[in-house]
């Protein structure tokens, strides 16, 4: 075990909402500018609105669920009735704790029980969160990881590579390029040139896209139809 990504602090970010703070890495896990307002733009905005046109049921994997903050967004879009059938994989390799989860201030207080079933669900297993949401989480570094459903949309929210360069290489997008269905989008917060060239290289169709708030830039890659 990796002691390191353990030693975790919630902290508030300016748009009032929490994150998660690793003193040893100098990393949060959102941005400081806003956890929430990041995820509804990068993840929501440039992924989500985009690839739910027209679709009755759609595969999303996050790569990271971390506090489980963009699975919560998908699944209170799932509630308005207007949302396709959602089957929701994520991988983790360094869990949150269901008590440091209890403690994130992402929903009402009568919105708290249904937050708590995306951390406390199984593992490793296909759960009913509700008729629309099927939630699967899997333990497991991205390394080890064998995708075994063909997605949408990818949520691509891995620390970032000055933490962990091993996620952000070709190999890496090798994976989630095979891993999509034709037209499928991933979208992350990060900018930087090389992510960009290894995601090219593995087959993507990138663009730069405007950032949230206090980030100029982000990545948007498309899988183009086969």
């Amino acid at each position: 075990m990796n002691d390191k990504f353990y030693n975790r602090e919630i902290v508030l970010t300016s748009d009032g909402s929490s994150s998660i703070y690793l003193p040893e890495f100098n990393e949060h896990y959102h941005s400081t500018h806003g956890a929430v307002q990041e995820s509804r733009h990068v993840f929501m905005k440039r992924g989500w609105e985009e690839v739910i046109r027209g679709k009755s049921s759609i595969e999303i994997l996050e790569v990271g669920f971390g506090t489980g903050l963009n699975a919560w967004l998908v699944y209170e879009e799932t509630l308005s009735g207007n949302s396709p059938e959602v089957y929701y994989s994520a991988i983790e390799a360094f869990p949150v704790t269901t008590e440091m989860a209890s403690l994130l201030n992402y929903c009402s207080p009568e919105q708290k029980a249904e937050f708590m079933k995306l951390h406390e669900a199984d593992w490793n297993a296909g759960i009913t969160i509700s008729l629309q949401f099927i939630l699967e989480k899997i333990q497991t570094t991205l390394a080890d990881f064998v995708p075994f459903r063909k997605y949408d949309l990818v949520f691509f929210d891995a620390f970032a590579p000055r933490v962990q360069p091993e996620m952000w290489t070709k190999e890496v997008f090798d994976k989630m390029f095979a891993a999509m269905s034709p037209g499928g989008i991933l979208v992350t917060y990060c900018s930087k040139g090389e992510v960009r060239r290894n995601m090219i290289a593995a087959g993507f169709t990138v663009e730069k896209v405007p950032g949230p708030p206090g980030k100029r830039e982000m990545l948007r890659a498309v899988k183009s139809d086969e």
